[in-house]
């Protein structure tokens, strides 16, 4: 009985890191892919470079491509957008 009394407040440190640090990582990490999933053309988004763009065209390999000024357009990775500025409502 005195080795498991050893291992109950290292049971107890592991539960309490992954209540506090594991879970809600994995739940902003479920939020940015369905946020990621989510755009469309006309967002305006920003990527996780600081770079302010709007959506011009979605890509199926997981890109997209952003247009930054009038005229010039860049190819960025879906997963580097770090958020959504405004949402475009869907076409009827």
């Amino acid at each position: 009985m005195a080795g498991i009394e050893q291992f109950i407040p290292l049971i107890l440190i592991f539960a309490i890191m992954y209540f506090l640090l594991i879970r809600p990582q994995q739940k902003k990490v479920k939020e940015h892919a369905a946020m990621v999933a989510a755009l469309r053309r006309g967002d305006q988004v920003i990527t996780q470079g600081g770079v302010i763009g709007k959506v011009v065209k979605v890509k199926d390999d997981g890109e997209i491509e952003v247009e930054i000024a009038d005229g010039v357009k860049v190819r960025v990775v879906q997963s580097t957008i770090a958020t959504v500025v405004s949402k475009t409502e869907p076409a009827k």
